[in-house]
């Protein structure tokens, strides 16, 4: 059994386990594969091993993988920053966008969207430790945007991203996940199901606040 393999089945035992461990429903939290400067061949290997789906950050980098892996059938995650001249490429070759983080990258994903293909959907990026040096929406912004988004007819938005600030102590890693819940459920939206929390280092507190989309490299692919 190769590392990967390994690293994959452990993964999936402590998305279990935190299930368990913080009452969320089996199989409620979706293991995301960021596969950003891997080559095709090991999105190939994760692939055999029932790994679906797959994160990227940089275009040309996932399109060219996309062309090598077309036979098979994987679910495309855009997950880094957009500019404004990749939106084109991001809405015709991916299924899903986690890192919309301004209304005009949401009007322009929805207006180059193909129409032959189902409505892309998109995750908004919440800056929810306030960062200077990070992009996204800022908590209290996300009520106007969610019904500015809402009408974009080749979009469908989905829920929302975060990258919070690090923190070492569980429960630090916890508040920022916590608010960004509870704000999105008081929208009453029951369209936003998907929460885009955590990565290889608060998979746990993010499981524990309600991620339903874990995003994982390191503890996946190792280190780059």
């Amino acid at each position: 059994m190769t590392t990967f393999i390994n690293r994959l089945k452990q993964l999936h035992t402590r998305i279990q386990t935190a299930e368990i461990t913080y009452h969320r429903p089996a199989n409620s939290v979706q293991l995301l594969a960021v596969s950003k400067t891997k080559p095709a061949a090991i999105i190939a290997e994760a692939y055999q091993a029932g790994q679906r789906h797959f994160g990227e950050n940089y275009v040309q980098e996932a399109l060219s993988k996309q062309q090598a892996l077309g036979a098979f059938d994987i679910t495309w995650h855009f997950i880094g920053p957009i500019q404004s001249n990749k939106t084109k490429a991001i809405a015709r070759h991916f299924d899903w966008v986690h890192s919309v983080d301004s209304l005009k990258t949401a009007r322009r994903l929805s207006e180059q969207r193909p129409a032959h293909l189902t409505p892309l959907n998109i995750c908004l990026q919440v800056n929810i430790s306030d960062e200077a040096s990070k992009s996204g929406f800022r908590l209290h912004e996300l009520a106007a945007l969610c019904e500015q988004v809402s009408t974009l007819p080749n979009i469908k938005l989905r829920g929302v991203m975060a990258i919070p600030a690090p923190c070492h102590s569980f429960e630090q890693q916890c508040q920022p996940y916590k608010a960004l819940y509870q704000a999105v459920k008081m929208l009453n939206k029951p369209e936003m199901d998907t929460f885009s929390f955590g990565m290889s280092d608060d998979l746990d507190a993010a499981i524990a606040e309600g991620a339903t989309i874990v995003r994982i490299g390191t503890a996946l692919f190792g280190a780059r």
